[in-house]
């Protein structure tokens, strides 16, 4: 059996019974690396399951997925992922290629960003469309995210934007030549975001993305313990404004809030504002939410 498990959000106590059993039961062990990351070194993780964890980078599940699906037909391999399986779409494609070889599988869920969002005090069917948004460079600013922003926009409602993480990546300059030489990890932070998204909207000037009257929510370490986990909410302008130790540790996204949105949930989330009387003047004079 080939199994993919979900991990959850936060440390290795986050696993299900389930997922556990399956990775106790084992032969060998995969730990995706670079779609997200855990809050915890991968130490713990071995520590807690009783044997070893094989990291696999993005080249290995890309492009080596013969080696982890290896003798998966005759015994099982476990193939974990920061919260659930199917939160990126390498990992359907992995799946894939494991029925294509006559591989059984299985899919143990967890808690994911998708769903944890909610936190914030946002009702998850009030989301509309995920997007994710990506470093810019001075040369590739990608705006392909902003439509699909302003389309739930269109219809009133939140959409959560996932952050750009960047592990073992190579400069264009390595990658031409060949050389196997990487870039320290680099994580979006909600500065960062922010500042691109209105660098977007000064481009396409559509009025989608306002810094003085779109609330945004932002988000860190969702699910972890203590002081970890860190909402912060506002306009643009306001998160774009506030320090960056504010946000805490990576990895960071953030929620633009929808016209639709319900005054409860416009309360709920005024605990976590930069400004709460202003957070509360924007969702009535500019969202029209009413019952303020």
């Amino acid at each position: 059996m080939f199994y993919v498990i979900g991990l959850g959000l936060c440390d290795e106590k986050d696993i299900t019974v389930r997922g556990l059993e399956a990775v106790k039961g084992a032969s060998r062990v995969y730990l995706e690396a670079y779609t997200s990351i855990l809050m915890i070194q991968q130490d713990r993780l071995e520590e807690f399951y009783g044997k070893p964890v094989i990291l696999a980078d993005r080249d290995m599940v890309e492009t080596q997925s013969d080696e982890i699906l290896r003798d998966a037909d005759k015994e099982d391999v476990a193939f974990l992922v920061v919260g659930d399986p199917f939160g990126a779409t390498t990992h359907t494609d992995i799946i894939l290629r494991a029925r294509a070889l006559g591989i059984q599988t299985r899919v143990i869920h967890n808690a994911s960003i998708m769903n944890a969002v909610g936190a914030c005090g946002l009702q998850l069917y009030n989301f509309g469309q995920t997007v994710s948004l990506v470093f810019f460079t001075e040369t590739w600013k990608p705006d392909s995210y902003y439509d699909r922003v302003k389309e739930n926009v269109q219809l009133g409602m939140h959409t959560l934007v996932l952050l750009d993480i960047k592990v073992k990546e190579q400069s264009e300059e390595n990658l031409a030549r060949g050389r196997k030489i990487y870039e320290p990890p680099r994580y979006m932070s909600i500065p960062t975001a922010v500042s691109q998204m209105l660098d977007t909207e000064s481009t396409r000037q559509e009025n989608v993305l306002n810094p003085e009257s779109t609330l945004a929510i932002a988000l860190s370490r969702v699910g972890g313990d203590g002081n970890q986990q860190r909402i912060v909410a506002g306009t643009l302008k306001e998160l774009q404004g506030q320090p960056p130790e504010v946000f805490g540790e990576p990895l960071h996204s953030i929620v633009i809030v929808g016209k639709r949105v319900h005054y409860l949930e416009i309360e709920y989330a005024e605990a976590f504002a930069v400004d709460k009387e202003n957070w509360r003047r924007v969702a009535r004079d500019v969202y029209g939410c009413a019952g303020l």
